[in-house]
């Protein structure tokens, strides 16, 4: 089938030539990434020529502005969409947007799902995403082949728009907590004289084991900060996070530390564009100890 494919960044890209591969021909609109030259895709002028050129039209961008701007604004995809279609937001945006969004849609006659993903560019890249969904169960079933070429666990959270970003919040909250205990465990062990390489490989083999451990803890000790994902992202996700609690009255004290650990970080020259694992430089400042100043 024809397929838009509106967001073609570091997670975005991937998921397209997957899609491709399969045999989708790709329609998209270039907007802060190039084409990358390996996708073999139609280049329109405009997120409206996207929808009318396309079966079903997903996007794949940063934050809820963005979102908005490409679906709702001039010359956006509501404006191209035809009864009958489908739109897939991929993006991870504010739940109650979401909402707004699906509702302007679903008044034009066309289906609309939220499906926010986990897993970051290594899962774009093997196909190995997780897929949250929010919508109806018809709509997902339709979708179901294309997430099948993207992700390895794929779920319907719920048949009302904004499930599927409620459930990407809880999981942005978990991977911020994740790196934060990581990060202080590592600071913790390196100042105490400990090789923070071997306590992380002996914490592998226990009930700290985590992936977070595995992938950002070998992050942190090798000082490899390049971004999988930035840290002003997962900012996004954590405000988005604290938003929402503030507004179901629900408390989030943990959540609110990593997120002023994640603003420290990202005050310093470069920091909003580094891993989000570079979490951990606001707790050596903290501690006046950086691993990689060897064992004490």
């Amino acid at each position: 089938m024809k397929i838009g494919f509106i967001g073609l960044g570091v997670m975005g890209a991937p998921m397209a030539r997957h899609l491709a591969g399969a045999g989708h021909e790709i329609v998209t609109v270039l907007n802060r990434s190039p084409l990358p030259k390996d996708l073999r895709a139609a280049v329109v002028a405009s997120p409206a020529e996207v929808a009318r050129g396309s079966e079903i039209v997903i996007t794949m961008l940063p934050d809820t502005l963005d979102v908005e701007r490409v679906l709702l604004g001039p010359n956006g995809v509501l404006e191209g969409i035809s009864a009958g279609r489908l739109v897939i937001d991929m993006s991870s945006i504010s739940p109650i947007a979401t909402a707004e969004f699906a509702a302007k849609f679903r008044q034009a006659g066309a289906g609309y799902l939220d499906a926010p993903v986990s897993g970051g560019e290594v899962g774009a890249k093997a196909a190995s995403l997780t897929i949250m969904v929010g919508g109806l169960a018809a709509e997902f079933e339709r979708a179901r082949p294309i997430f099948e070429r993207l992700a390895k666990n794929i779920t319907l959270i719920g048949e009302k728009n904004g499930a599927g970003q409620t459930c990407k919040i809880a999981n942005q909250i978990i991977v911020a907590l994740n790196i934060e205990a990581v990060a202080e465990a590592l600071v913790f062990a390196s100042k105490a004289g400990c090789d923070p390489a071997k306590v992380r490989s002996a914490l592998m083999g226990g009930f700290a084991s985590s992936r977070v451990l595995e992938v950002h803890g070998e992050r942190m000790i090798a000082r490899t900060f390049a971004p999988g994902f930035r840290i002003r992202l997962h900012q996004k996700d954590l405000n988005l996070a604290l938003e929402s609690a503030r507004a179901l009255g629900v408390a989030l004290p943990s959540t609110a530390t990593a997120q002023q650990l994640m603003h420290a970080c990202s005050a310093r020259a470069g920091g909003p564009e580094a891993d989000h694992s570079s979490l951990i430089r606001a707790l050596e400042i903290l501690s006046d100890h950086e691993l990689s100043n060897g064992k004490e």
